[in-house]
């Protein structure tokens, strides 16, 4: 089964700023996963295309639609569902939050934007005979204040070193974020803020 997944990322002001960025999330009351927090996302129809099918179930889930959408990483490994075989293409977006109207639908119990920290924790180097490992551990934390919810994950980077750069993303703890969504949402968010940050620069 091949399904996307969506990671649509907001910002107040006038630009965004990497300190004070959101995520919107949804609350999930199918399975699996009932009563978890989840990227907007589902299975991909017959005859539809994949950024087309991220932009329809981020629309039918939470009202927004109308979005660029960058696609940025494809998820696969044969457990990361509990229902089947499932592979997901990972999109992500940036909108200004006052520009967009969400509104819970579909599948989707509730739908809200969390504020989104990332904390480096412990890195480490390790070595083997084909080559060096990068290992590095990030707390990631989302807050709605509006509904009382904090919720922390922590997520395990690998980093192959070298000219390819074999990259993966493993939920250590997922808290009450779905299946493998905090890691997707991880390797989101370092994308992110490195495109602001170089465009800060840039235009400093």
């Amino acid at each position: 089964c091949a399904t996307t997944d969506m990671v649509l990322f907001s910002y107040a002001g006038e630009k965004p700023d990497t300190d004070a960025l959101k995520v919107l999330l949804v609350c999930r009351k199918n399975h699996p996963s009932i009563g978890y927090w989840a990227l907007p996302g589902g299975f991909v129809e017959l005859y539809e295309n994949l950024e087309d099918t991220a932009r329809r179930e981020l629309e039918e889930e939470t009202g927004v639609k109308g979005l660029p959408v960058e696609q940025f990483a494809c998820y696969g490994d044969y457990q990361r569902d509990p229902r089947a075989r499932v592979i997901t293409t990972a999109y992500f977006s940036l909108v200004n939050e006052k520009e967009v109207r969400v509104k819970a639908g579909d599948d989707a119990a509730d739908a809200a934007w969390f504020t989104v920290k990332l904390k480096k924790g412990e890195s480490k180097d390790i070595t083997t005979d084909a080559a060096v490992i990068r290992r590095e551990d990030f707390s990631l934390e989302l807050e709605n204040e509006d509904r009382g919810l904090k919720i922390r994950a922590v997520i395990c980077k690998e980093e192959r070193q070298g000219l390819v750069r074999e990259r993966k993303y493993k939920v250590k703890e997922g808290g009450m974020v779905a299946v493998d969504h905090a890691a997707i949402l991880t390797q989101a968010l370092e994308v992110i803020q490195q495109r602001i940050r170089k465009n800060s620069c840039t235009c400093g």
